[in-house]
């Protein structure tokens, strides 16, 4: 789907790259803690259309030699086997498949650093398991006391204790899976260590969000509160960098508390006239221009609001499937109030619902099959970037996001409704194999959907130009009624379907889904 454009990534990484080399040109070495998503940033791509996936690649394709990255993992999450929701991956796994993302694009890892070691069985296992490849892999210890003994901290048995991981390049990318991997730890326990060698090294951080020089309730800044909801983050005016310089700058509640520490690790360990010291607020540990690449402040604006809403129905559904709590539903209501959005702003929602209540009706005039009744909408754009929203029910033959799926296809590929792409006897085949099987369900769910279409593609002009029409899906928004099978949902994911659902539970009596 074609969207309106509201931000240059081009005119971004110009700007952003050109601050990262001012900011590393003051020290022999830069420690850059890169926060969010590294590879991929779908929530960058969603709230400013026009970010690249792979903006932060293309980055640091462009600093080129001068850089290379080390991983950060936290014992704890390996421990509990910690899954990153957006790819479904554990910590570990994510990763192990960054590793080979990067190398497949030339950026080497230079090693995996796993924090805040207790003793924990697995971090030794997945250690092995980096070291096999051929990875350098260190484990470092949990400091006690890391937030209140700053004596201890700034000593040999603190800062100076852990391992040091030697690295070359003037710019060292500190990344991790997600939050609370230990970057910041990791990166001033190398300073401290490499000032001790001798080393002018300073540290940075890099964070799209939230943007320092929008206001503090522009949506943009919200909707990364929306995203980090059930954590309890929050933005707010930096105070230190108001009372440092006379200017109002957005931050959030984590890095100003962990600020109070910062500030005092900076005074006691580097002199005045340090490059360092000249850190006075968490805004200037900060180097992020992304405000440079927006150029549509009203695109940004509706693109925010609605992934403000599709947050909403994510926490809903982590709320129903137990990962997340009331309070985080009490959160993203006061979010939604700050932006004055509802869940029926979201365009495919009373679609999907009526689609449900469509096949629930027939049903009840003797129409339809009898059951759970499931609904599901997509809206596309046609050849002239007309919306045209598409809506799907289950059936005895058809999940109901394969029915969706299938109708928006053949609708992009101008196939007419009433031609099958997948002959009626194959599905019937697949129904009954399944039934062989001893499978509860035996409609089709969006991955056999798929498949059946490709095999079908080799032979059918029109299942080829279904087919051929996918790549249009991307972008496109997507709602369902009920909770979907893996099997739906992550073939939708990687379609770049924007999917979210009601949530509601199913129980399946082998003729739905």
């Amino acid at each position: 789907m074609t969207k309106k454009t509201g931000f240059d990534t081009t005119k971004y990484l110009n700007a952003q790259v050109g601050r990262i080399l001012e900011r590393v040109s003051q020290f022999d070495k830069l420690y850059l803690e890169f926060g969010g998503k590294l590879r991929y940033d779908h929530h960058a791509s969603r709230v400013l259309p026009g970010f690249e996936l792979d903006t932060k690649v293309q980055m640091l394709s462009r600093l080129g030699d001068k850089i290379e990255i080390v991983h950060c993992i936290s014992a704890k999450d390996i421990e509990r086997r910690k899954v990153r929701r957006d790819f479904g991956l554990t910590y570990e796994d994510q990763i192990l498949k960054d590793i080979s993302d990067l190398r497949e694009l030339g950026l080497d890892v230079s090693a995996v650093v796993i924090n805040r070691y207790e003793g924990e069985r697995a971090a030794l296992k997945f250690k092995q398991k980096l070291e096999n490849r051929g990875i350098r892999t260190f484990i470092h210890y949990e400091i006690p006391n890391y937030l209140t003994d700053m004596d201890l901290v700034l000593s040999d048995e603190g800062y100076g204790k852990p391992e040091y991981v030697p690295t070359d390049k003037p710019i060292v990318i500190v990344t991790a899976p997600g939050p609370g991997s230990g970057k910041m730890s990791f990166a001033m326990s190398m300073v401290y260590q490499d000032r001790k060698r001798g080393v002018k090294a300073g540290f940075a951080k890099f964070e799209t969000f939230p943007i320092w020089n929008l206001e503090l309730n522009h949506p943009v800044n919200v909707a990364y509160e929306a995203a980090t909801a059930d954590m309890g983050d929050y933005n707010l005016v930096d105070p230190f960098h108001l009372e440092a310089h006379g200017i109002t700058a957005i931050n959030y509640n984590r890095d100003v508390e962990n600020f109070a520490i910062m500030k005092k690790i900076i005074e006691k360990m580097v002199p005045a006239d340090d490059p360092m010291a000249e850190i006075r607020s968490p805004t200037d540990m900060g180097v992020n221009m992304a405000k440079e690449g927006i150029v549509d402040d009203e695109a940004v604006r509706k693109a925010s609001r609605q992934e403000i809403v599709r947050r909403h129905f994510r926490y809903n559904r982590e709320f129903v499937e137990g990962e997340t709590t009331h309070d985080t539903l009490e959160r993203m209501e006061a979010i939604m109030d700050k932006v004055g959005v509802t869940p029926m702003d979201r365009s495919v929602v009373l679609p999907a619902r009526e689609a449900a209540e469509d096949a629930r009706r027939r049903s009840h005039e003797g129409k339809g099959f009898r059951g759970i009744f499931c609904g599901a909408a997509i809206e596309i754009c046609d050849d002239s970037g007309t919306k045209m929203m598409i809506q799907g029910k289950n059936s005895p033959l058809l999940h109901a996001e394969s029915a969706a799926l299938l109708n928006a296809m053949k609708t992009l590929a101008d196939v007419p409704d009433d031609v099958e792409v997948i002959s009626r006897p194959v599905i019937e085949s697949m129904i009954l194999l399944k039934r062989t099987m001893g499978l509860s369900s035996t409609s089709l769910n969006v991955k056999e959907v798929l498949d059946a279409l490709a095999a079908s593609a080799v032979s059918d002009e029109n299942a080829r130009m279904c087919i051929d029409s996918l790549d249009r899906l991307k972008d496109c928004e997507m709602h369902t009624t009920h909770l979907m099978d893996v099997e739906d949902e992550n073939p939708l994911k990687r379609l770049g379907l924007n999917v979210t659902t009601d949530a509601r539970l199913t129980f399946s009596n082998g003729n739905n889904d």
